[in-house]
């Protein structure tokens, strides 16, 4: 019962995040054959399904439709609380774009990642799962994929009792 109500879900969501594609492909459409906009390709949209904490969907966007900005493509981004090794992990896809075109900007609560070299633009803004040290913040970047690392300002500890499976 609980994962035919979680499954269900999920599929609400994506259907949801179909029908404002369709919406924004009518939009853009419509606007070259009236000569009132110009369309700029290729067009790029995708999304990722993830369960977050306590089993709920989290569903991302990615991709120049819908527009962040106008001529921006947002970039697949990954958040990752990693409570092992105690720390929080961005990782963004940025091919196209060489280390010194790539800009991040950190917050305690977000992350804003552009890059930008020729006509390969990308901007997004991810909130974190938790308040992050600053100040702890190392990236690195390899065949377009940015990865940053941040410690958490408190210990990020496991919800719940572990118990032993016999």
């Amino acid at each position: 019962m609980y994962w035919s109500r979680w499954f269900r879900r999920i599929m609400e969501d994506l259907e949801r995040e179909f029908e404002r594609f369709e919406m924004e492909l009518d939009r853009m459409f419509s606007s070259v054959g009236s000569g009132r906009g110009e369309v700029i390709g290729p067009y790029v949209y995708g999304f990722s399904v993830t369960v977050g904490p306590e089993g709920v969907p989290v569903v991302r966007t990615f991709g120049n439709v819908p527009k962040a900005e106008e001529g921006y493509r947002t970039p697949f981004v990954d958040v990752i609380l990693d409570e092992k090794a105690n720390q929080v992990r961005v990782i963004a896809e940025l091919p196209g774009v060489s280390k010194e075109d790539v800009d991040v900007n950190a917050t305690e609560r977000s992350v804003e990642i552009r890059a930008e070299r020729g006509d390969r633009k990308y901007r997004a803004v991810v909130d974190l799962p938790v308040e992050v040290d600053v100040g702890s913040a190392k990236a690195s970047y390899n065949n377009g994929v940015l990865e940053i690392t941040f410690k958490p300002r408190r210990e990020v500890r496991p919800k719940g009792t572990r118990i032993k499976v016999e």
